[in-house]
């Protein structure tokens, strides 16, 4: 098991997965996906609210956002323009080649 303990750590972990062409085809293929979420939690954290605070925001349960957060719920657009407008944001997306 390996354990990191550190964010240098952390980022001489990573860049010695990145050579593998697998394992960096799909970190860039989830790339987007973990942006979005850290976008989410940034926002929030700003807002100086909870996940609790955010789901009743939008209608929803503290477990929906927490399951967003976490990288286990593959959100509608709906949904982020919700969690967008309830944190006094907009949600922009874009395509880029």
């Amino acid at each position: 098991m390996c354990y990191i303990t550190s964010m240098n750590e952390f980022q001489e972990f990573k860049k010695e997965l990145l050579k593998n062409p697998e394992f960096r085809k799909e970190y860039q293929r989830l790339a987007p996906r973990y942006r979005v979420i850290s976008e989410v939690i940034g926002a929030r954290i700003r807002k100086k609210m909870t996940q609790k605070d955010l789901a009743e925001k939008i209608g929803t349960k503290q477990s929906a956002i927490a399951r967003l957060e976490s990288g286990n719920l593959n959100p509608s657009l709906e949904f982020l323009e919700k969690i967008a407008a309830a944190m006094g944001g907009k949600l922009r997306i874009r395509i880029v080649q």
